[in-house]
């Protein structure tokens, strides 16, 4: 069983390490998280996919972003809802959207991410942090995908 953070208040988000969209998103949350609540692994990591199974999520129906909390997983739209409630600015407004039907946000959620390659490309292997950033890394190493 991977420790999640039972002894802390981080949060983790996985996310998929060769997507240029989840990517950028990443870094957005960087850098509106001044209260430092997130760390980030990548999907295609070892960690990712251990935190995968335990918490029992099936990979082929969710391959862009995860948020793990102490207690729970959240996928796809609940996911970044919640992600958008932590951060600095205006973003927790967005956690409103909460009130839509799910099957609506995870619609809208599920075409971004079916098009994400598409529209804003793919990387050959995950993003490898810069060393200011690292620490909010729990696992800089990869697995290349092909």
């Amino acid at each position: 069983m991977v420790e999640t953070g039972a002894n802390s208040d981080k949060k983790i988000i996985l996310f998929d390490g060769v997507c240029n969209l989840c990517n950028n998103a990443v870094t957005f949350v960087i850098k509106q998280d001044k209260k430092d609540i997130f760390r980030f692994a990548s999907l295609q990591s070892d960690l990712g996919q251990e935190l995968l199974s335990q918490f029992g999520i099936d990979p082929d129906k969710t391959d862009s972003l995860i948020l793990i909390t102490k207690e729970k997983a959240y996928i796809k739209s609940n996911a970044a809802l919640r992600i958008a409630r932590s951060l600095s600015g205006g973003y927790p407004l967005l956690f409103t959207f909460l009130i839509l039907p799910e099957f609506l946000r995870n619609g809208v959620y599920d075409y971004i991410a079916l098009n994400r390659y598409k529209w804003f490309g793919k990387k050959e292997s995950c993003m490898i942090p810069n060393l200011e950033l690292k620490a909010k890394f729990l696992n800089e190493t990869a697995q290349k995908t092909t």
